[in-house]
């Protein structure tokens, strides 16, 4: 499917339908990810058990026009395709990001203008800058170094220009998500980034967010299994 943002980005993905009754999951990739990625599929697959999805590649991204900008105006493509499944007519609607779509999710909730029944955040930061991993450190060098742009390409993704202003962190604004169900999710040996920017989240989040923190769980997409998967379907459908 096709779609163009608010701001005039043509964004590409896919809509697995689901029965227009039911619930559609909304889900956001990672960064230099795409809907063509192995891990994304199967996160998309996996999400098509239980409902329809959607799932858009990020501007910059696969086959979406525009330029990366590692999650600041990412915003405007979820608030897309949770458009997209609002039009298609499901019951309830349901963002799931994963790193810095799990980002874009916990901000497009606050920020965005189309509203999510629930949100589900996976090893999400909880704030800019982050060098205290070297993947981290690898990333900042991409997004800083004048041969980044080139690099960037090689790995699937085309870069926009630095932030003029910095836009508000996963942080500042989770606390008013709430009252939309919120769900955290990180890892113990998430080497991008630690556990403790999901308990900084869930501590800002007040009242009603969850924290599942997966022992021996990795980072994002290629460490979500199937059985992760169905708790958090079964989550959405009756978040506690």
């Amino acid at each position: 499917m096709t779609t163009v943002t608010r701001d005039g980005v043509t964004l590409h993905g896919w809509h697995l339908p689901g029965t227009p009754s039911g619930p559609a999951f909304v889900i956001g990739h990672g960064f230099t990810n795409s809907t063509a990625k192995l891990s994304t599929r199967a996160v998309i697959d996996g999400f098509a058990d239980f409902g329809g999805v959607i799932a858009l590649d990020f501007r910059g991204h696969g086959r979406s026009s525009g330029f990366g900008s590692v999650g600041r105006d990412e915003i405007h493509d979820l608030d897309a395709a949770v458009g997209l499944a609002r039009a298609a007519g499901y019951a309830s609607v349901h963002s799931v990001g994963f790193s810095m779509g799990g980002s874009v999710a916990l901000r497009q909730a606050v920020l965005g203008s189309e509203p999510v029944d629930t949100v589900t955040s996976v090893s999400s930061p909880s704030r800019w800058y982050i060098r205290e991993t070297r993947p981290m450190r690898r990333v900042h060098w991409l997004l800083e170094s004048p041969f980044g742009p080139t690099v960037g390409r090689l790995l699937g993704v085309r870069l926009g220009g630095a932030w003029p202003v910095v836009p508000r962190t996963p942080l500042e604004v989770i606390g008013q998500i709430s009252p939309t169900p919120l769900l955290l999710i990180h890892g113990t040996d998430d080497h991008y980034f630690s556990p403790a920017h999901a308990v900084a989240l869930r501590a800002a989040a007040g009242a009603g967010a969850q924290l599942w923190i997966e022992p021996g769980m990795a980072h994002a997409e290629s460490a979500a299994t199937a059985a992760l998967i169905r708790r958090i379907a079964e989550w959405a459908g009756r978040p506690v």
